[in-house]
């Protein structure tokens, strides 16, 4: 009842002032009929904070710091109660920033000593504005004044003027262009007109690409015959053939006449993607008739690693949320999809023999024994039926795989250890207390992750001091060979074959294991070449590696996880499998590691480019207080600054700091020479990256990776001409303009017709003598604005006299709108 009506609010008081910290307060507002008693009394309110909080001045409350960013709040002897109609705020410091209203969590909950929770109804919200106070002072949405944050948090009308530059810009829109963009393509005169007299032939072996095919045009409007035959009429038919002198595995050609529309390519892997191209060059609208203009097209990847990562360990949003990714991953030609199956917050796969990993793993709630759950995190709160709880189950996964495989996507699982592993050690300890229970101690002990005896002293960068995998105890390594094992039975079951397993292995917490006895017997014996606690990750790496190998397994990990130091690898010649993969991630420019993904590939390891400045898409779409995602890397990452990425030329991306000051001179920022690539073809591609902490729903989902994921496939899959140590600055931004105006054109509505929920920019718009301008980064988007606080929505043609009250802005495509601005 009382939590029902009461209120609990977090607000921000400032960033500034306090060298990496920033004062913010829980305020609770009495709304209901019942008071809290004065004195510590017999209850607690629980909040989740990402930001590690470092002290309290409050003298009425305490804060415990529980596990991760769980936090008890407990009423002290000078607590003065809280009647009907009062307010007590109670401030804190906390570690960081915060600039953003996501980096603030939903449900809060107050409970009893008995366990009895509820959730405060104001905080049981995706509306984070309903409980957070708004961001309206300087020192509340920038993120420090010393050094000054060169980062301007954006308003309608800044985008108003950076939008007219972009508007600018003339591009070509003659022909219709297929995405992402073919290496080589003529154009003809006239087009294809396609009807249901046309046929669709394949010629063997490409009975799922011709059946695609089909459906794909069904859904545009379309019904065609499809048959298998080698005898392909001249006229009105769709032919599909592998022609083994197309060498590259991904390679295709697409022919277009007015009479006749072939696909060729060396695999079946190359016709799917001259399907794909051909599809991509259909109309938005469904019609009985469809045209194609004529033309042909020579084809291949630039890269070989064209891949996604998705988080669905944070927060769980169900099979379905995967199948939609895959299908349009493979729309737009990425291959692989990286699955970060488990974490500190959540184990999300099925292990047969291990029911304790979804059982107790898979779901968070206020249990805080852990024996029925995980303790709850990132604003799930305390019921085990919130969003974000759940798992795949074996079925599911195979289904997944077999999904993926038949769109020529490869999934790469990812079982994270030895750091991120909380998950997977509370569901080992839940099954050890299980087992010992009945008297089975040599069951209980088998697949055990930590050592009671453990007396380890760290915190891991996301606050967690016992999410650390314990690399010196052998049940480890059984667990590892275990989920192995059961991975590579599902991937059989699915008709495919695991080819590569990720270990994870970054951001272990220093300190770990410096106090366990089953490492100090390790380096006591020494017989494994491991004399102290440096040594430890890159004997687990070994061991994994040794393991995984003997399976035809590839290793992968985070670059981290293979190195000792940000300028030295472990030495590749110990590592057992004939590839070890690193996704290069860590590329705050000031901070001298982005040179770590040229130090691997020059040291043998092979190397997905992974930068979180470009390729993180959990960060804010723009600087605004109102955009969801974390911010630790760059203030923002939006669809041009995706689409001006150069995998190739790593160095040159360097475009500002993480404080927002232009980079002119990336080796005197650093202080050193930075190493050139000296083997490029340990570079194997580029991967986004999404993950999940601020995302608790499949629609939240979507819209941070659409539509970045397209303007990803763009670059994966073709290089630009303005692509180079020193870019084209002026041809780059003709390109994006031509590319945003496809996106819009047909890309997006395409998208909506999908059921897939993407993001919108807010438009830019100046008031100037009572008359509205109004502009988009986007080429056609409509825009609307209101005069009545959003009760209605007007189509915003040219300029338009609206008075002096308020103006919001919107912008909108179809059924898909924006964030609301308001006008300056």
């Amino acid at each position: 009842m009382f939590a029902q009506n009461a209120e609990l609010r977090f607000g921000t008081v400032s960033n500034f002032g306090r060298e990496g910290a920033f004062t913010a307060q829980v305020t609770i507002n009495n709304n209901s009929s019942l008071a809290l008693p004065k004195g510590e009394g017999n209850w607690r309110i629980y909040i989740h904070s990402v930001k590690r909080i470092l002290s309290s001045d409050s003298a009425e409350f305490t804060f415990k710091h529980l596990q991760g960013d769980l936090y008890e709040l407990s009423p002290t002897d000078k607590f003065p109660g809280l009647t009907s109609g009062k307010s007590l705020r109670f401030p804190y410091v906390a570690r960081g920033h915060i600039v953003s209203y996501s980096d603030f969590m939903p449900r809060a909950f107050i409970a009893n000593t008995a366990g009895d929770a509820a959730v405060f109804a104001n905080t049981d919200t995706e509306n984070l504005e309903a409980f957070v106070d708004p961001f309206i002072k300087p020192e509340q949405f920038l993120r420090f004044d010393t050094p000054k944050d060169f980062y301007s948090v954006v308003t309608t009308k800044s985008r108003y003027h950076t939008n007219m530059a972009i508007n600018q810009l003339d591009v070509d829109t003659e022909h219709v262009k297929i995405v992402p963009t073919p290496k080589n393509v003529t154009y003809s005169k006239g087009s294809a007109q396609i009807d249901n007299r046309w046929v669709i032939i394949e010629v063997g072996g490409l009975a799922f690409e011709s059946g695609y095919l089909q459906q794909r045009l069904h859904d545009a409007g379309l019904s065609l015959e499809k048959r298998v035959s080698t005898n392909i009429p001249k006229q009105q038919v769709i032919a599909l053939s592998v022609d083994k002198k197309l060498a590259d595995s991904a390679a295709y050609e697409l022919n277009i006449t007015s009479e006749k529309i072939t696909v060729s390519a060396g695999t079946a892997t190359g016709v799917f993607y001259g399907v794909q191209s051909l599809l991509s060059l259909l109309p938005v609208e469904k019609a009985t008739v469809q045209s194609v203009p004529a033309l042909r097209v020579f084809d291949e990847p630039r890269a070989e690693w064209r891949g996604m990562h998705y988080d669905l360990a944070r927060n769980f949003h169900g099979k379905e949320a995967v199948l939609s990714l895959v299908e349009q991953m493979g729309r737009y030609k990425l291959n692989k999809l990286h699955l970060h199956l488990t974490e500190d917050e959540g184990w999300r796969i099925e292990i047969p023999g291990l029911p304790e990993l979804t059982e107790v793993g898979a779901f968070r709630c206020f249990d805080l024994t852990e024996t029925t759950c995980l303790m709850t995190q990132l604003g799930n709160g305390p019921s085990k039926s919130a969003a974000g709880n759940g798992y795949l189950t074996a079925a599911d996964f195979t289904d997944i795989i077999k999904f993926a495989a038949q769109r020529h996507i490869d999934v790469i699982p990812e079982i994270d250890m030895p750091g991120h592993s909380r998950a997977a050690i509370k569901s080992m300890e839940a099954r050890y207390k299980k087992l010992m229970a009945s008297g089975q101690k040599a069951a209980a002990e088998q697949y055990l992750l930590s050592d009671p005896q453990d007396k380890s002293r760290y915190m891991s960068v996301q606050s967690y001091s016992d999410n650390a995998a314990n690399v010196c105890l052998p049940s480890t390594y059984e667990f590892i060979e275990k989920v192995t094992y059961e991975l590579q039975q599902m991937y059989r079951k699915a008709g495919q074959k695991l080819t590569v397993f990720h270990m994870g292995g970054d951001e272990v917490g220093a300190g770990a294991w410096t106090s366990s006895p089953a490492c100090a017997q390790l380096f006591a014996n020494n017989d494994k070449g491991v004399a102290g606690v440096a040594d430890l990750k890159p004997y687990f790496v070994q061991r994994v590696s040794e393991m995984t190998n003997k399976r035809g397994l590839d290793l992968m990990g985070w670059e981290d996880g293979l190195m000792y130091d940000p300028n030295n690898t472990f030495n590749r010649n110990q590592l057992f499998n004939k590839r070890v993969i690193a996704n290069a991630w860590d590329n705050i420019w000031e901070a001298g590691v982005a040179d770590r993904a040229h130090r691997l590939a020059n040291n043998g390891y092979d190397v997905v480019i992974s930068g979180a400045t470009h390729l993180y898409f959990d960060h804010p779409h723009e600087a605004s207080a109102g955009e969801r995602g974390y911010h630790w890397a760059t203030r923002y990452t939006d669809l041009a600054k995706v689409f001006g990425f150069m995998p190739d030329n790593l160095y040159a991306n360097a475009d500002r700091t993480f404080i927002g000051n232009e980079i002119t001179n990336l080796n005197g920022l650093v202080g050193r020479i930075l190493p050139p690539l000296k083997k490029p073809g340990h570079v194997l591609g580029m991967q986004g990256q999404v993950w999940t902490e601020t995302i608790r729903t499949a629609e939240q989902l979507q819209t941070m990776i659409f539509p970045r994921v397209i303007v990803l496939a763009e670059r994966a899959w073709f290089k630009a001409e303005w692509e180079s140590d020193s870019p084209d600055v002026s041809k780059r931004a003709t390109d994006w303009r031509e590319f945003a105006a496809t996106l819009v054109a047909k890309e997006l509505p395409k998208l909506e017709q999908s059921g897939v929920k993407f993001y919108l920019p807010p438009p830019g718009g100046i008031r100037v003598n009572n008359q509205l301008s109004a502009n988009s980064s986007l080429p056609g988007i409509g825009i609307e604005y209101s005069l009545n606080n959003g009760k209605d929505w007007v189509q915003y043609q040219d300029k338009v006299d609206v008075g002096t009250g308020q103006v919001l802005l919107r912008s909108r495509l179809h059924s898909v709108v924006s964030n609301i601005a308001t006008v300056d």
